[in-house]
């Protein structure tokens, strides 16, 4: 059976579930606002989400994991400052001191952003953040499950996408990684002509190439500079677009469900709402380490949605976490299909810089994969102030709960496969 014949007029319930959805969302923006990983709104979310799902779950639980909120983006100040410092080493005519100071800055940005290591935890203050939880039973024995999840943190402001958009953002990332370039090679030149390190040069005396290098360096600072105030942490923006769309539709799937007086024979249905996915995917990280032998003995798979809002570029995050990470292939299939029956043609696509909480989950050897709709420009409202409940857009909240829904019943039906 489909999710479109499970019911009566199941457009106008359909609707239904995107008007709650919508006015979950609002009621969340107007009365607990931005939610930073780990804080109190945070928290409050989490607990207000807990209360939504006691009505349509059998059990709900609030698991609690530590977090390091502030890590994660410090890599951003952290490798500004630092850069600076090499520039000037270098220019003294320490390249070898130089060099290494990049060396280290690059393994930030690779360890924390590329791979979401937790390399600079220790540095910083602990906090507690939680995921919730709901689990509606199968009628018998559970012989799969599938888990819709959405995160429900916000993230700091990003302060050049809410200054100049796309265009902006990509000209800085650009000229910081030419920095870092930058900060590789003329070291490396410096080395290889013997004068890596020799302060008496006193700026590479008669060599005038390594001087006009030298000077260039320094011609970056004015950039490493500007980079430091890349993340605004004053503030923490309302998010609901990203991504209360994800983690209420998750809520709404189960809401539906109940109203509806669905309950599949075997197919146990979870839902959950991660914390902290803005710092490191975090949430998603902490359910898979505590859930990883129950979701290994039963089939199980994560059905993840991430900023329902640009309809256009609909689409499944197969490859994820900056590309690094391959999304299982059969839940892929999966939703493509649950999107055929609701009438959308999703393409895949990958995730070029930053995750979704699929990539947390496949890395744990789990089955996930990513429905989003989002222009990767990205959009003007991606992780600044504009990310309101003004410019949600029902429409892509309707097709992203009508694909779940139909992915839930599929996975009934079939179970995971190669193709569908």
């Amino acid at each position: 059976m489909k999710a479109k014949e499970s019911v009566k007029n199941y457009p106008s319930k359909l609707r239904e579930s995107t008007n709650y959805t919508v006015k979950t969302i609002k009621n969340i923006c107007k009365n607990i606002g931005p939610r930073a990983p780990g804080g109190d709104s945070e928290k409050k979310a989490q607990e207000f989400v807990s209360k939504e799902l006691e009505s349509c779950c059998d059990t709900v639980s609030i698991e609690e994991f530590s977090v390091h909120p502030k890590a994660f983006l410090s890599w951003v100040s952290i490798c500004s400052y630092l850069m600076i410092v090499a520039a000037i080493l270098f220019f003294f005519g320490l390249g070898v001191v130089s060099l290494a100071i990049t060396l280290v800055c690059l393994s930030f940005v690779v360890g924390e952003f590329i791979l979401y290591k937790e390399m600079l935890d220790p540095l910083f203050k602990k906090k507690t953040s939680r995921n919730v939880v709901g689990i509606r039973k199968p009628t018998g024995e559970v012989k799969r499950r599938i888990i819709f999840s959405g995160h429900i943190d916000s993230s700091q402001e990003w302060r050049f996408t809410h200054l100049g958009g796309a265009k902006l953002l990509t000209s800085v990332i650009v000229m910081a990684v030419v920095g870092f370039v930058i900060g590789l090679a003329l070291p490396t030149i410096a080395i290889i002509k013997g004068q890596g390190f020799n302060p008496s040069l006193s700026m590479y005396g008669d060599d005038k190439f390594l001087k006009v290098l030298s000077f260039i360096f320094l011609g970056f600072i004015p950039l490493f500079f500007t980079f430091s105030f890349f993340i605004n942490n004053k503030l923490t923006v309302i998010g609901a677009i990203d991504n209360l769309t994800g983690a209420i539709a998750s809520v709404a799937v189960a809401k539906f469900m109940q109203a509806n007086n669905i309950r599949f024979e075997h197919t146990e249905v979870r839902v959950l709402t991660t914390g902290s996915e803005e710092v490191g995917l975090r949430g998603a990280k902490a359910y898979s380490k505590r859930h990883l032998k129950e979701c290994q003995e039963i089939e199980t798979v994560f059905c993840n949605s991430d900023t329902l809002k640009d309809l256009d570029f609909i689409a499944i995050y197969d490859r994820d976490l900056s590309s690094t990470v391959q999304n299982d292939k059969r839940v892929c299939a999966l939703i493509k299909q649950a999107g055929a029956t609701a009438g959308i043609d999703l393409p895949y696509k990958p995730v070029f810089f930053g995750a979704s909480d699929a990539a947390a989950i496949s890395q744990a050897g789990l089955f996930a994969a990513t429905l989003a709709s989002m222009d990767p420009a990205p959009p003007r409202y991606y992780h600044t102030r504009r990310d309101t409940a003004d410019i949600l857009e029902p429409k892509s909240i309707e097709a992203g709960l009508n694909i779940l829904l139909e992915a839930a019943f599929l996975y009934d039906e079939q179970g995971l496969k190669e193709s569908y």
